[in-house]
């Protein structure tokens, strides 16, 4: 088996700009709005080993982030910048969770279908 390790910021673009072909209408609008130059931030419980994951977008409170362990994207809270709060293990397409993150202030609520933490089974 193959050693993990993270997603290069190449790859990460990939898979933007992959995004950014499909989205259109008030979803472009809205990542317009929200997108960043992808930047590493720190995760405490599982993002040592990658020396934290690439957040992509930021609205409010909230962030959109690759999670290259599960190989996907995820939608969590912030309260210091630089730092996610709730790890997630989605493997969701980056338009999934623009998506979702804008039908959840369009609409209000929780965000639903989103996977939480590992659990321990022991």
């Amino acid at each position: 088996m193959a050693e993990w390790k993270p997603i290069s910021i190449t790859e990460l673009y990939d898979q933007i700009l992959k995004t950014e072909t499909d989205l259109t209408g008030e979803l472009w609008n809205f990542w317009q709005l929200i997108k960043i130059t992808p930047s590493k931030w720190i995760e405490k419980e599982y993002g040592d080993e990658g020396d934290g994951f690439w957040v992509v977008a930021i609205c409010g409170t909230k962030i959109i982030w690759y999670n290259d362990i599960e190989e996907g994207f995820n939608i969590s809270d912030y309260k210091n910048y630089g730092q996610i709060e709730g790890y997630y293990c989605n493997q969701d397409e980056l338009n999934w969770a623009v998506t979702r993150l804008f039908d959840l202030i369009k609409f209000g609520g929780e965000i639903i279908g989103q996977a939480g933490p590992p659990q321990n089974l022991a």
